[in-house]
């Protein structure tokens, strides 16, 4: 009871520090200034790292948006790890490219061999890299090596940005340029919208059960809490489907930790612990305007092995890390990010699992009454709907992207109906995640794609 009140009281802090930055990120939203930045030559240039393993369905529509990004000043590198169907064919047909002789790779980290690189001076902005299978976090780094600008942008193969959402993170950087080392955008589920060319047409939420209940999911993490955390320079992970770093910065960590699921983790742990240990001034930022599309798990089996591969990567960042926990010297990180992601999200199923057993044990053993252990499932379930509903109304001040009040109904039925099964599956997910990480099973899983041009379905 004392676990739940603590946590529930530690989410609600963090939606108040949402709540009280939003009317600055209101502003930002519609006062958008990238009709006049994206022309500007002060706008600093970004490489964007697409890392691509059987992505043939979506690749073709996720380049031709980031083709057509307002922005003045950036080039596409699409990292093919060694996929097994066409993703690398569909992108040499779709762009007439041909292998680059002696191309220049000014990076250095090691990464597995590469094949080739992939160019057509008619599309200049545009390479491809074809190269052995080595997971994301080597894709990441073999972008890295052949980027030649200072900021680099990591977006997944089946996601397509809002055309200005690039311009929208790159204004946040020039606020704060010398200090910003990172900056995480806003993921938004894509199922159910209506995609043509690759851009969100008409946004609507999915009509699936499990894309579904992520929407809902989702709203509550980005809006909900990484705004409150990046308000406290806390963030402990910006989304590896869109995020943006300064590539001195990550070379100086060592690049992207290869070998196990968490890279994006990873990646922000490392940045915190460099900058705090050499005492260099710095943030790690959230941009909720700058959004990204996903494609969401729409089935059991794919959404499971998803969430049981980001509890692995939870837990051994935490246990590698484990010497930042309570530790001054890292300050927001060590005092409270860490110790908060390790009780609370790392050790969450088992305060639950026993949890409920406890009670159900005092009311068999007529330790209390039943109507006691109603009175406390009603509390718990209140307040876990109130915040869901706190990051609607966050959603509804600033952005409104959810237009039609059937959505609006639907979210709010599928943020209670979310507490009767996919919440308990969650901590059981977790569970299993865990167990796979005590077997060393770094496995990434399977993920089944559908074409964006499938209206009946990725539609």
């Amino acid at each position: 009871m004392y676990y739940v009140m603590a946590v529930s009281a530690l989410y609600f802090v963090i939606l108040l520090f949402s709540f009280r930055n939003i009317r600055d990120i209101f502003r930002r939203a519609n006062y958008s200034k990238y009709n006049t930045l994206s022309g500007s030559e002060l706008v600093p240039s970004v490489s964007l790292l697409v890392p691509a393993y059987n992505e043939e369905l979506t690749i073709a529509e996720n380049v031709r948006c980031l083709m057509t990004l307002n922005y003045p000043t950036y080039e596409v590198i699409v990292i093919n790890d060694g996929s097994s169907d066409d993703t690398l064919q569909v992108l040499i047909e779709e762009y007439g490219l041909t292998l680059l002789p002696n191309p220049e790779l000014r990076g250095n980290i090691h990464t597995h061999k590469m094949r080739g690189i992939y160019y057509n001076p008619q599309y200049p902005q545009l390479y491809v890299i074809d190269k052995e299978n080595g997971g994301k976090a080597d894709s990441l780094n073999a972008g890295i090596n052949l980027s030649r600008y200072p900021l680099i942008s990591s977006i997944d193969a089946d996601s397509l940005l809002e055309k200005d959402a690039l311009i929208r993170m790159a204004r946040m950087y020039m606020e704060n340029p010398e200090e910003t080392v990172a900056i995480g955008g806003d993921v938004r589920i894509a199922n159910g919208c209506v995609i043509e060319n690759g851009e969100v047409k008409d946004v609507s939420l999915p009509r699936r059960m499990w894309p579904m209940f992520q929407s809902i999911e989702y709203l509550k993490a980005f809006l909900g809490g990484r705004i409150g955390w990046s308000h406290l320079n806390g963030l402990i992970i910006v989304s590896g489907a869109f995020g943006m770093f300064r590539k001195d910065y990550v070379i100086a960590v060592g690049g992207y930790r290869g070998g196990y699921p968490g890279e994006d983790m990873n990646i922000i742990i490392k940045l915190h612990r460099y900058m705090l240990e050499n005492k260099i001034k710095y943030r790690v930022s959230f941009c909720p305007e700058a959004v990204c599309w996903t494609q969401a798990p729409d089935s059991y089996n794919i959404l499971s092995n998803q969430r049981k591969r980001w509890g692995r990567g939870n837990l051994k960042n935490m246990i590698e890390n484990r010497n930042m926990l309570f530790n001054p010297k890292y300050k927001v990180m060590g005092l409270l990010t860490m110790p908060y992601n390790v009780i609370f999200e790392a050790l969450n199923p088992y305060f639950r699992i026993t949890g409920l057993l406890a009670l159900l044990g005092y009311v068999m053993l007529d330790m209390t009454n039943w109507q006691v252990l109603v009175v406390f499932g009603l509390v718990n379930f209140l307040s876990g709907y109130l915040l869901s509903v706190g990051a609607l109304i966050l959603e509804e001040m600033a952005f409104r992207r959810y237009t039609k009040l059937s959505d609006l109904v639907k979210m709010l039925l599928f943020s209670a109906l979310k507490f009767v099964g996919y919440h308990q599956l969650g901590v059981l997910w977790r569970v299993q995640g865990h167990i796979q990480y005590m077997q060393n099973n770094n496995s990434w899983g399977t993920m089944t794609r559908q074409s964006w041009k499938d209206k009946n379905e990725a539609a």
